[in-house]
């Protein structure tokens, strides 16, 4: 009988670390501020949920998978003496049909999920909401985030507000820098931001609060403190916060972009009133020719 348990006991290991794993990832994670996990936005929240299903599909195949392999691998290890061998079975065809349905199963089953949710969730895709679109031009710089509100005529340096469950349309390109990425994690996925290229983000933030935003792609010394801040308000604030840049002393015309170009690392947030009205179509003329300018 001690010898019966000595045997089976290398296969619960397995499990038994499985399950250790588990416990000490939830209480690390437990009350923690987890990005992935605690989605603040319409597009962050279908994404969370379609990561979700997707991961415990696999988990569904790859846990018993795993299991088998090692179970096997115990099993008919060299001196094992309980193990039998059945020269015909390499030869069934019931055994092969469900090797093959197991994963084929898994896959049509994943893609029957991910097919329209790449169509729901697509970056460039309007978001339909009662309330009016906001639109904002981000161009990225060494190594700085410039937003520029044509429609409110402020512009901010690597710091962003928008109103609460408006959808906001985030038209993305870059100057003088390489390729980089924009990214709000709490209210959605990245898009990349191009010289002579626009591309369109779409998101929608659905709480109140203040989030991250950064730079996902590496460009350069700069690139750690490229960061800035997405503040989420309720409409009257919004208005509120446009009214009192409207009364900065800065104005972002030629000259003064011009020494945002420059180079530049850790940029506090700043404030600018009555932005250039072709600044943004400048930049992208800018490198005509280079690529197509629109991207959606």
């Amino acid at each position: 009988m001690a010898k019966h348990k000595n045997q089976t006991r290398p296969i619960l290991l397995p499990l038994v670390g499985l399950v250790a794993l588990g416990v000490c990832i939830t209480i690390l994670i437990r009350g923690a501020d987890v990005i992935l996990f605690n989605p603040k936005g319409m597009i962050a929240d279908e994404q969370h949920r379609l990561m979700l299903v997707s991961t415990l599909i696999m988990l569904g195949i790859a846990v018993p998978t795993l299991f088998l392999l090692y179970f096997f691998a115990w099993r008919y290890r060299e001196g094992g003496k309980k193990a039998t061998v059945n020269h015909r079975s390499g030869n069934s065809k019931f055994l092969a049909l469900l090797l093959w349905a197991i994963p084929t199963a898994v896959m049509l089953i994943l893609a029957s999920l991910m097919l329209p949710a790449t169509q729901k969730l697509e970056p460039q895709k309007s978001i339909e909401s009662a309330n009016k679109a906001l639109t904002i031009q981000v161009v990225a710089l060494r190594w700085k985030w410039l937003f520029i509100y044509p429609q409110q005529e402020v512009a901010t340096v690597n710091y962003v507000q928008i109103p609460v469950n408006t959808p906001v349309q985030f038209d993305l390109t870059a100057d003088e820098t390489p390729m980089n990425s924009f990214w709000i994690p709490h209210l959605g996925g990245q898009l990349y931001a191009m010289t002579g290229h626009e591309n369109r983000l779409n998101l929608m933030a659905s709480s109140l609060g203040a989030y991250e935003g950064s730079a996902a792609e590496l460009s350069g010394a700069g690139f750690a403190g490229m960061r800035f801040t997405a503040h989420v308000t309720s409409k009257e604030d919004f208005d509120r916060w446009v009214g009192k840049t409207k009364q900065s002393d800065d104005e972002l015309n030629a000259s003064e972009y011009g020494k945002l170009l420059r180079p530049s690392e850790n940029n506090p947030p700043s404030f600018y009133k009555h932005p250039d009205s072709e600044l943004y179509s400048n930049i992208l003329s800018k490198y005509s020719g280079s690529h197509n300018h629109m991207g959606y």
